[in-house]
């Protein structure tokens, strides 16, 4: 009789992705891809990572086929190597939150504690858009903010939204959003705006979930 095992040796490369995952520093690597294309470099000076880990962290990604290269001059770019890799991220946190007492503890501390509003889902948000009802803040980077947004949102990084407030509409609810779930600028900018008198809530995850959503993208 064959011993051969075909569901244990899948198990075993699925596993490989799990192992790629089981680094924090991974984790964030993929939230950034998933707002747009990054070097090495770039990811280096944006997490204070050094440029060899970077490096060594994008590889083991690469092998597990959770990101994809491309080269470009003397520089490689790396991108998710789909949607799913968001809609994994996506369900990850899902679970850590429902399953891990740690992750609960974190997001109820600095989250939570910080808008306890009920978030904004996409759906809504989207149909709201449609019936220009709401005013949408992007405040990410201005290259991630070009590399894709939701329709007719205005992007305000946030370390300048309290000098840029009177661009914004005082009649309309804004709606701010970032990276992904656990991001906080959007947290952030909705607490700056209520101090400010306006009001403000948050969408319920990032980009990268409305993407992942199949919902629509300007760029």
């Amino acid at each position: 009789m064959s011993t051969h095992n075909p569901k244990r040796e899948l198990f075993e490369q699925l596993a490989r992705i799990g192992t790629a995952l089981s680094s924090g520093t991974r984790l964030e690597f993929l939230e950034l891809l998933a707002q747009g294309e990054r070097s090495v470099d770039q990811l280096a000076t944006m997490t204070g990572v050094s440029v060899a880990n970077t490096s060594q962290h994008l590889q083991r990604l690469r092998l597990a086929g959770l990101v994809l290269g491309r080269k470009e001059g003397q520089y490689v770019f790396y991108r998710p190597a789909g949607d799913g890799v968001v809609g994994l991220l996506d369900a990850l946190g899902k679970v850590g939150e429902t399953h891990l007492a740690e992750v609960e503890r974190i997001v109820r501390l600095y989250m939570t504690s910080k808008d306890e509003l009920e978030a904004v889902p996409a759906r809504e948000l989207l149909d709201r858009v449609r019936r220009s009802l709401v005013t949408v803040l992007d405040v990410r980077p201005p290259e991630e903010f070009a590399a894709g947004h939701v329709p007719g949102a205005v992007n305000i990084p946030i370390h300048e939204l309290e000098k840029r407030l009177s661009e914004l509409p005082r009649r309309k609810e804004i709606v701010a959003y970032c990276r992904g779930p656990y991001c906080l600028m959007s947290y952030d900018a909705v607490q700056l705006l209520r101090k400010k008198g306006l009001k403000a809530r948050r969408l319920e995850a990032g980009l990268p979930e409305w993407r992942h959503a199949g919902l629509p993208i300007e760029r």
